[in-house]
């Protein structure tokens, strides 16, 4: 119970850290579109580690999107934010929100999406006040492709660590939601192809994000996990006694799995505490298998601990990577 405790506190005191590290857009001589989003964030020198290993020819012909770095919409209006409230018997009120943020301009079957998986102890609403969604908007700006954002409510009514798992005892069903209702409500009649659908998360959502990625290969081509571990640490005892099939490091063997890019992000002072062991060192761990089966990866190792605070200093390396992803795409 210590360590369960110990995870959720250290979440929820880093989920209210918003900063914001001060530096400009390029400019020309006369005003480029991207000036009006004011300061960039200032490009993070992480240690990293590159996987070299390039992935095998995606599945499907989704047409890649063509960067126009300062010159899309983004660039001079931001992301619309919209709350969706889907019904859901294991969430309070039994409605569960799903937080989706859509670039300007209409939506369409070859703009990308990037869900997003909150930690144990927040919430979607953690990650909006935190200021995600206008640091993506720069980004895009950025590097000149747009993407849509969407964040699911992970809690339950019963207070339960939900791991992003289906329950073993079928008290609820967060990866069927995930993966299926959110996915339905975000994309509508504009469903994407794999090679375009990202999914990410922070701390418990970085475990969540690995873990349905794999389970669910055929739905997302690219990951990024944010101070994740890559092994079973389900301190409610959710996934039941049978956990093979829940664990990132044992779920490695399946072919179809073989092409996803993953992103594993940890700070060099993340100590936090698992019921064996603790995150430090997850990145490393599970990058090693990855490179072993010939997956691609990318590590880094920001200065920071188990916070908001570090883990947005690497969202232009995490949005770097993502696009490299959709541009690779046919």
């Amino acid at each position: 119970m210590f360590v369960s405790f110990s995870r959720r506190v250290t979440v929820l005191l880093a989920s209210c850290a918003v900063a914001f590290t001060a530096a400009s857009l390029a400019t020309t001589a006369q005003e480029d579109p991207a000036d009006r989003l004011g300061p960039e964030l200032t490009e993070p020198d992480p240690e990293r580690v590159l996987g070299h290993v390039p992935p095998p020819a995606p599945t499907d012909s989704a047409p890649a999107p063509i960067p126009r770095p300062g010159h899309v919409a983004v660039c001079g209006e931001p992301g619309r934010d919209e709350i969706v409230t889907l019904p859901d018997p294991s969430a309070p009120g039994e409605e569960r929100p799903l937080w989706i943020r859509r670039p300007p301009g209409p939506d369409s079957a070859d703009l990308p999406v990037l869900y997003l998986l909150h930690g144990s102890s927040s919430t979607h609403a953690t990650l909006m006040d935190a200021g995600v969604g206008e640091l993506l908007d720069r980004q895009m700006c950025r590097m000149g492709v747009e993407f849509v954002v969407a964040a699911p409510y992970g809690q339950v009514a019963d207070g339960s660590t939900t791991e992003w798992a289906d329950a073993h005892d079928g008290r609820f069903a967060l990866e069927e939601f995930v993966t299926e209702a959110a996915v339905t409500a975000v994309e509508g009649e504009h469903r994407r192809s794999r090679s375009l659908r990202a999914i990410g998360g922070f701390s418990m959502g970085g475990y969540g994000a690995a873990a349905l990625a794999l389970r669910s290969p055929d739905l997302y081509s690219q990951v990024v996990s944010w101070a994740g571990y890559f092994r079973v640490d389900d301190p409610d005892g959710v996934l039941g006694e049978n956990t093979t099939g829940r664990s990132p490091d044992r779920l490695l063997g399946s072919e179809k799995a073989r092409d996803l890019r993953f992103l594993l992000v940890e700070g060099r002072e993340d100590h936090t505490p698992l019921q064996e062991g603790s995150i430090h060192g997850e990145a490393e761990r599970f990058s090693s298998l990855l490179a072993e089966r010939g997956m691609t990866v990318t590590t880094l190792r920001p200065p920071g601990g188990h916070d908001l605070t570090t883990w947005k200093s690497t969202f232009p390396d995490a949005v770097d990577f993502l696009v490299s992803g959709w541009a690779a795409s046919p």
